[in-house]
């Protein structure tokens, strides 16, 4: 604060030098002059006694280490440079929390039809796997059904049939073949303990 404390005192001073010359007897012209210049120092003077409160503060602050480790520090601002949107907040809250199972079916179900693969083949028997493609169908037909807004359901139906053939390869794939151990040749002292064969 030393460079800016001394020039405000140089500012100040010109000020006063001005004032001086008013009782000179200067012109009119002269004296507009010297009032927009007073006015033009009173502005610059109002603007620091304003900013130097909080220049104190942040410099203090820094100096404490308040700012050291900061979250984002030498990272970009995520979200930073994106359009407005006024549900910024709760979509924040969503993704810190982890929060799933809301929002609009559409976007429900897109989520869901990506992780349907994996939640098939969580299952264990093959009426499992169609119980689970029926219920996620009927909730397909559902969504597109309904008019009360929101984006629009992209998500198709899945074929029960084509999706219990694809659920049988990759478990066919999955479990691996039992392969027969060849029986070990009995050494020579077994062979005479328990006999041939």
């Amino acid at each position: 604060m030393g460079g800016g404390a001394s020039e405000y005192r140089k500012r100040l001073e010109r000020a006063a030098e001005v004032r001086s010359y008013r009782g000179a007897g200067i012109s009119s012209e002269e004296e507009a002059a010297l009032d927009a210049l007073d006015a033009k120092e009173r502005e610059k003077r109002r603007k620091v006694s304003d900013s130097a409160p909080a220049e104190y503060l942040v410099r203090d602050a820094m100096a404490q280490g308040k700012f050291d480790n900061l979250k984002y520090a030498g990272k970009p601002i995520p979200g930073l440079g994106e359009s407005y949107d006024p549900d910024w907040w709760v979509k924040g809250l969503l993704q810190r929390e982890n929060i799933s199972g809301l929002g609009p079916p559409a976007i429900l179900l897109r989520a869901e039809d990506a992780g349907l693969d994996a939640q098939l083949d969580a299952q264990y028997t093959e009426q499992q796997v169609r119980d689970l493609l029926a219920d996620f169908n009927r909730r397909v037909i559902d969504a597109r059904r309904q008019l009360q807004g929101g984006p629009p359901v992209v998500t198709k139906t899945r074929d029960v049939e084509e999706q219990v053939e694809r659920w049988r390869a990759r478990r066919a794939a999955r479990t691996p073949e039992v392969v027969e151990e060849p029986i070990p040749e009995r050494s020579w002292w077994q062979r005479l303990w328990k006999g041939p064969g």
